[in-house]
C-alpha cells in the first residue's frame, strides 16, 4: 500500500528433533539403535513424508487467518536447493578459521542421544525442585572433612576433585553440641566431627553447635588428598591431582560451602579446571543416560536421574552426608521432549562465535529492534556472554556436515557446493539420490592433502537445524547458486517477526550466520512479539485444557475480529491474556458497528442512485456543514496519528485510536446527527454533501483497517469503489481536510452535550422530555452548531450569555467556627435569625459593615458566601483547553406542551426500537395502535404527527381505552402505555 515490492515467500522448516520425535513415535522407535536397525533411508523416507502431513491444515489456517505469503512458491530447507546454500555457507566458516572441531561439556540429551547448542537450551528452562546435598569429603591423613554442595548427586561418582578459591578464608570447625532441632532429609554428623568449609557460609550451611579451631586462606587446602567417594568408578591413571583440592577462579561464597565438587566430564566449569591442573577425565555415565558398568553395583545400568535419591542413601549409609534439602532452581530441559537435559563432555563441531564477538554485538547495535530493550537487554546480554555454537548433532533427518575426513593423514575437508562434492568423490563412490543421510555418507572424497592418496569419510552428523533457518535470508533464493539478484536486492531484509523466545533462537541465528559468512547485519528492524496466554495470564497447554481453537472464532466472529483484537488488546510486545469474551465484544462494538454504518450509508446511497464518481454531483468540502467538515478533519487527525503510530510500532494504540473513532465520532456521533438529513426525500444539496462525505470516510477507514482487519476493509473497499483495498494507497502526507479549530469546537459542543445529560441525571428529567431553553456561558464560539447541540440537549431554544449572575443567588451559610466562638450560647439565636434575612440584603450589610443577627455584628468571617441556581434552572460547569471554563445552564421548569413534546419522543423511541427487532426496511409503512392512560400527559395533535411521521406510521390510532389483544408496554413516569404494530 505505500508503493513497495513486497516479498512473501513462504517458508518450511523441515528438519531435526521435531520431525524426527513425531516418525519415532509413530514407528514406535524409542532409540538410536532402534531407528539404525529399521533402517536409516527408510526413517529419513517417513520423516520427509511427515514434514507434509500437516501441509493442508497449514495452508486452511495461513489462508483463514489472513497471513499473506505465497505458498505455492515457498522455500523448503530439505530440497537440495537450500542445503547446498547452508552448505556454501559453512564453507566459508571454515575457511575462515571459524569451524572447528573440539571436544567440550555441552548439553546433551540422552533420550535423543543429541547435543545441543547453548542457545536452544535457552528455550527449555524450567522450574525444578529437588534434592541437593552437602557432602563430607574426608581427608587422607586428616581427621577432617571438606564439605561440598551439589544439586547434581548423580555426578558425585564422577568426581575427581575439589575446587577452591585461594584467597577465600576457610575454617576448619569443631561439632561440639548436636543440632537445636531436627532437618527434613537424611545426614547426620557427630559430636567431636571437624569439617571444613567457607568462614562465611558456616551459618547458611550447619545445623550443629561448633567452634572454629582455625582459619586460613584456600591456598592452604591446595594438594590435600582426599578419599574418593565410589572407589573404583574412576581409574587414577597417570593423574597427580586426581581426588585432591585444587585451586580455581570461578569459586565463590555466594552460595553452597565455598568448596566445589569437580566432576570433570560433567560441567564446563569443571572441564576446564579438569584440563588445566590435569583430573581424570572418563565417564561414569554413557550416551544412553545411564550409570556404565563398575560404576557401583547398585547404580550400573541405570538412568542417572532415577538414581540421586540412592546416590543420598549410598552416601549417607557410609557417614559421607552431613545432609540434603529441596532445591528449587531453573534446569534446562529438552525443548523438544521436555526431558531434563545432562552437561556431558563429547566431540563436537563447532562455530566459533567467540571470534566474531564484538561484530555480532556491533551488528546488534544496528538493528531497530521493538521494544528497543529486546536488543540491548535480552540479545545484548546474550551476546556479551556469546559461547561457540555446537552445531552438529549425532541423529539422522537434518542438512548433513559437510566436512570429510581423511582416513590416513587426517586431513579435513568442508564441501561447499554439489559439484565440489562430485569433482572430489572417489571413482567408487556413488552419485548421491540426495543431500540427505545415508546417501552422502556413502559419499567417499579423495583426499585434498598434498601428496596423500588417502579416502576421506564425512563426519556422522547433520546439523542444528537452527543452522537451516539461520541461513533464510540467502538460502531461500539458492544464492550463491542462482538468483543473485534477488539477493543482493533483499539483503539484508527490512523486517522480521517472531515471539520473543526466538532472541535466542531465529533472531540469533540469522545474525550469527550473518556475521560470520558476509560481516554483515542480516536484517534491520525486528518485532519481537510478546507470548499468548490464557484468560488468567497462564500459558496454554492440552493437559490444562486452556488451549483456544483459532478456528472457533474464525466460525462465529471472522478473523478480522481476532486480528482486530490482538493488535488492541495490548503492545505487540507484551504478553496477551486471550479472553473469548474479548472477541467477542470486539466483534460487537467494532465490527457490528462499522458495518451498519456502511450498510447505513449504502442503502440511502442505493435509494438515491449516489454515484461518488458524479462530478456535477460532487460538493466541495469547503461548502459542506460543519458536520461533514468536522467529521473529515477528524478522519484526517486520526489518519496521521494513525501512520505515525504503525511507524512506531504502536499498532495497539493505532487501532484503539481508530475504534474509538468509528464508533464514538462516526457511528454515535456524526452518523446518529445526519440521519435527519438522509430522511429527506428531495435531492438536496445537504444531503449530497452528506453521502459523499460518509463515502469519503468510510473508504478512508477501510484503507486504514487493511493491514488488522483485511476481509471487512477489502469488502468494504470494493463496494464502495470497485477495486481492492490491498491495492489502494496507504493514506499519508497532508490532509487539507484538517481544521484543529473546528474539532475543538466540536469537542465542546459534545462536551456541553454530555453534561447537559449529567444535569438531566441530577434534576432528575428524562432525557427525552425536553426544556424550554439552555444557555451557553463562556467557550469558544459555537453559533455554528446551536441547531445540532439544542438537538442534543433537547431544549426549545438555546442561547449565549456572558455570564452566570441571572440565572444564580446569592446563598450565606454560617461559619460555624467562627460564629460559634463570638456567640457562643446565643448562636442559635443568630443561626435562625440568618435563616430568615434576605441573603442579597444581608450581604450587602456585610460589605458596608452594617449588618447585625441577634445583636451581633456580623462581619464576612462569620458567613460563607456561596451562589446557586435559582429555582427553575440546573448548571454544571467544566474547564477546555485555553477557553477557560465552559458553563450550561437549563431551564429545568415543566408544563403541559413540554410534557406532550417529551411523551411523543418516548412513544417515538419505543416503536422505532420495536421496528428494529422486526427488522423492517427504513422505507417500510406501520399501522400503529398507542393507548394512553386518563393520568399521562395530553398528547398534542402536532406531537401525535410527529410520532406518525417518525415512525412511518400509516394509518395510525391513538386510543385511552385499555388493549384488547397482545401488545407491547412501556413506562413513563409511573404510567404503563402500550403500542402495537400491525
Amino acid at each position: 500500500m505505500e508503493g513497495y515490492v513486497v516479498e512473501r515467500k513462504g517458508g518450511w522448516d523441515t528438519h531435526g528433533l521435531p520431525v524426527e520425535i513425531e516418525v519415532q513415535k509413530k514407528l514406535d522407535l524409542m532409540s538410536n539403535e532402534a531407528i539404525e536397525a529399521y533402517g536409516m533411508a527408510a526413517f529419513n523416507e517417513k520423516c520427509k513424508e511427515s514434514v507434509w502431513t500437516y501441509e493442508e491444515a497449514w495452508r486452511e489456517m495461513t489462508e483463514r487467518m489472513a497471513f499473506w505469503v505465497d505458498m505455492d512458491d515457498p522455500y523448503v530447507t530439505l530440497h537440495d536447493e537450500y542445503i547446498e546454500s547452508a552448505w556454501w555457507s559453512l564453507k566459508r566458516m571454515h575457511d575462515k578459521g571459524l569451524l572447528f572441531r573440539g571436544h567440550k561439556v555441552l548439553p546433551y540429551c540422552p533420550q535423543t542421544g543429541t547435543s545441543y547448542s547453548t542457545h536452544e537450551v535457552s528455550l527449555g528452562y524450567k522450574e525444578v525442585s529437588e534434592p541437593a546435598v552437602y557432602i563430607k569429603f574426608q581427608l587422607v591423613d586428616d581427621n577432617a572433612s571438606v564439605l561440598a554442595w551439589t544439586t547434581t548427586p548423580w555426578t558425585l561418582p564422577g568426581n575427581v576433585g575439589l575446587a577452591v578459591g585461594p584467597e577465600v578464608v576457610y575454617c576448619r570447625v569443631r561439632i561440639t553440641e548436636p543440632p537445636a532441632g531436627v532437618w527434613e532429609g537424611r545426614g547426620v554428623s557427630e559430636v567431636g566431627e571437624e569439617l571444613i568449609m567457607a568462614k562465611d557460609l558456616l551459618s547458611e550451611v550447619l545445623r550443629h553447635q561448633v567452634e572454629i579451631v582455625e582459619e586460613f586462606p584456600g591456598s592452604e587446602l591446595v594438594g590435600k588428598a582426599y578419599q574418593p567417594l565410589f572407589p573404583g568408578a574412576i581409574e587414577r591413571g597417570d593423574s597427580k591431582t586426581a581426588w585432591t583440592v585444587v585451586a580455581a577462579d570461578f569459586v565463590t561464597t555466594t552460595d553452597g560451602t565455598g568448596v566445589v565438587h569437580t566432576a570433570v566430564m560433567y560441567g564446563e566449569e569443571d572441564y576446564a579446571l579438569g584440563m588445566e591442573v590435569g583430573l581424570p577425565a572418563q565417564h561414569t555415565v554413557g550416551v544412553d543416560g545411564k550409570f556404565i558398568k563398575e560404576t557401583h553395583d547398585s547404580l550400573d545400568g541405570r538412568y542417572v536421574k532415577d538414581c540421586d535419591s540412592d546416590i543420598i542413601d549410598l552416601l549417607a549409609d557410609g557417614g559421607r552426608l552431613y545432609r540434603e534439602h529441596i532445591y528449587t532452581h531453573d534446569y534446562p530441559h529438552c525443548w523438544r521432549t521436555d526431558h531434563p537435559l545432562l552437561y556431558y563432555a563429547m566431540d563436537s563441531w563447532f562455530v566459533r562465535m567467540t571470534a566474531v564477538k564484538d561484530n555480532i554485538i556491533k551488528y546488534n547495535s544496528q538493528v531497530e529492534w521493538a521494544p528497543e530493550w529486546t536488543g540491548t537487554g535480552r540479545v545484548g546480554e546474550w551476546l556479551s556472554n556469546i559461547k561457540d555454537w555446537a552445531i552438529s548433532r549425532e541423529r539422522y533427518w537434518g542438512t548433513p556436515l559437510p566436512v570429510w575426513i581423511c582416513q590416513d593423514c587426517g586431513k579435513e575437508h568442508c564441501v561447499g557446493s554439489i559439484e565440489e562434492m562430485n569433482s572430489l568423490k572417489t571413482d567408487t563412490s556413488p552419485v548421491p539420490k540426495e543431500l540427505h543421510r545415508p546417501y552422502v555418507d556413502d559419499v567417499k572424497l579423495s583426499c585434498t592433502g598434498d601428496n596423500c592418496g588417502g579416502e576421506m569419510l564425512r563426519e556422522p552428523y547433520v546439523m542444528d537445524c537452527w543452522f537451516d533457518s539461520g541461513c533464510a535470508s540467502f538460502a531461500q533464493w539458492h544464492y550463491p547458486f542462482e538468483n543473485e539478484d534477488k539477493f543482493t536486492g533483499s539483503f539484508p531484509v527490512d523486517y522480521i517477526c517472531e515471539a520473543v523466545d526466538q532472541t535466542r533462537g531465529w533472531f540469533y541465528s540469522l545474525l550469527a550466520v550473518s556475521t560470520t559468512v558476509f560481516d554483515s547485519i542480516c536484517y534491520h528492524r525486528c518485532l519481537s512479539l510478546g507470548h499468548i496466554l490464557d484468560s488468567e495470564g497462564k500459558k496454554m497447554s492440552k493437559s490444562k485444557g486452556n488451549v483456544i481453537n483459532p478456528w472457533d472464532h474464525f466460525n462465529k466472529e471472522g478473523a478480522d475480529a481476532i486480528r482486530w483484537y490482538m493488535t488492541t488488546q495490548s503492545a505487540p510486545w507484551s504478553p496477551m491474556n486471550f479472553d473469548p469474551n474479548g472477541v467477542r465484544e470486539t466483534y460487537a462494538k467494532m465490527f457490528l458497528t462499522l458495518w451498519n454504518v456502511y450498510r447505513f450509508h449504502a442503502d440511502y446511497a442505493s435509494l438515491d442512485n449516489f454515484n461518488p464518481d458524479d462530478k456535477q454531483g460532487f460538493i466541495p468540502v469547503d461548502q459542506r456543514s460543519p458536520l461533514d467538515r468536522w467529521i473529515l478533519s477528524r478522519m484526517a487527525s486520526v489518519a496521521q496519528a494513525y501512520h505515525n503510530q504503525f511507524e512506531s510500532w504502536e499498532f495497539h494504540k493505532a487501532g484503539r485510536d481508530l475504534e474509538n473513532f468509528v464508533i464514538n465520532d462516526l457511528s454515535n456521533w456524526y452518523v446518529r446527527r445526519s440521519r435527519r438529513r438522509l430522511w429527506d426525500e428531495a435531492d438536496s444539496t445537504d444531503k449530497q454533501a452528506c453521502q459523499h462525505t460518509l463515502h469519503e470516510v468510510l473508504s478512508l477507514v477501510s484503507r486504514l483497517m487493511a493491514p488488522i482487519a483485511p476481509f471487512v476493509s477489502d469488502k468494504i473497499h470494493n463496494d464502495l469503489t470497485g477495486t481492492s483495498v490491498h491495492m489502494a494507497d496507504w493514506p499519508v502526507g497532508d490532509f487539507p481536510s484538517l481544521d484543529f479549530d473546528l474539532e475543538q469546537q466540536m469537542s465542546v459542543v459534545r462536551s456541553l452535550a454530555e453534561t447537559g445529560r449529567k444535569i438531566r441525571v441530577d434534576v432528575n428529567r428524562r432525557q427525552r422530555l425536553p426544556c424550554r431553553s439552555g444557555w451557553i456561558v463562556g467557550g469558544p464560539e459555537l453559533s455554528d452548531f446551536h441547531d445540532i447541540l439544542a438537538e442534543e440537549l433537547n431544549v426549545e431554544n438555546l442561547t449565549t450569555e456572558p455570564d452566570l449572575d441571572r440565572f444564580q443567588r446569592i446563598q450565606l451559610a454560617p461559619n460555624h467556627k467562627v460564629l460559634g466562638a463570638k456567640c457562643r450560647a446565643d448562636l442559635p439565636k443568630v443561626l435562625a435569625e440568618l435563616a430568615k434575612a434576605e441573603p442579597e440584603t444581608l450581604l450587602s450589610e456585610i460589605q458596608s459593615g452594617s449588618a447585625e443577627l441577634a445583636g451581633y455584628d456580623i462581619g464576612t468571617d462569620d458567613v460563607e458566601i456561596h451562589r446557586v441556581e435559582k429555582d427553575g434552572f440546573a448548571a454544571s460547569t467544566f474547564s477546555v483547553d485555553d477557553s477557560g471554563d465552559v458553563s450550561l445552564v437549563l431551564d429545568v421548569s415543566i408544563d403541559d406542551e413540554l410534557l406532550s413534546k417529551g411523551l411523543a419522543r418516548e412513544i417515538t423511541r419505543r416503536v422505532q426500537s420495536k421496528r428494529k427487532d422486526l427488522d423492517l426496511d427504513m422505507e417500510v409503512t406501520i399501522d400503529l395502535t398507542v393507548w394512553l392512560t386518563k393520568d399521562c400527559p395530553k398528547l398534542e395533535s402536532k406531537d401525535w404527527e410527529y410520532v406518525k411521521s417518525e415512525t412511518r406510521a400509516n394509518p395510525a390510532e391513538l386510543s385511552y381505552s385499555k388493549p384488547s389483544g397482545a401488545s407491547d408496554k412501556f413506562e413513563v413516569d409511573g404510567e404503563i402505555l402500550f403500542f402495537k404494530i400491525n
